[in-house]
């Protein structure tokens, strides 16, 4: 079992940057895929990037290609998000996903089993 711990989420000013933190534990190999995804109420979860890990295969949302960046520490099973040019519209409670498995679509929510309590980020204009 695989547990996921988000943090870094917090209030930005647009047009600021956020280094999101997700720390996976409870396993003794590591997870095959991360990712992050991020939902508003009353909206579908997005994915937002993702990573083979050990492979360094990245993915991207459209919404945020230039200026945000999926990277991990293996010696601390961490991989962390870095969204730069933050917009209004970036603001949403933002998820950490690990999966064991390929998929061809690492950015749907459908695909990963292991999921994080999520860390709310506000971004103000």
């Amino acid at each position: 079992q695989v547990q996921l711990v988000e943090s870094g989420g917090g209030s930005v000013q647009a047009g600021g940057s956020l280094r999101l933190s997700c720390a996976a534990s409870g396993h003794t190999i590591p997870p095959l895929r991360m990712a992050w995804f991020r939902q508003v109420p009353g909206k579908e979860r997005e994915g937002v990037t993702a990573t083979y890990t050990a492979h360094g295969r990245t993915a991207y949302a459209d919404s945020v290609k230039g200026r945000c960046t999926i990277s991990e520490d293996s010696a601390k099973n961490t991989v962390y998000l870095q969204l730069n040019s933050l917009k209004p519209d970036d603001t949403a409670i933002y998820y950490c996903a690990a999966d064991y498995r390929p998929h061809n679509n690492v950015l749907w929510d459908g695909s990963y089993n292991y999921w994080g309590q999520g860390t709310q980020v506000t971004v103000s204009s």
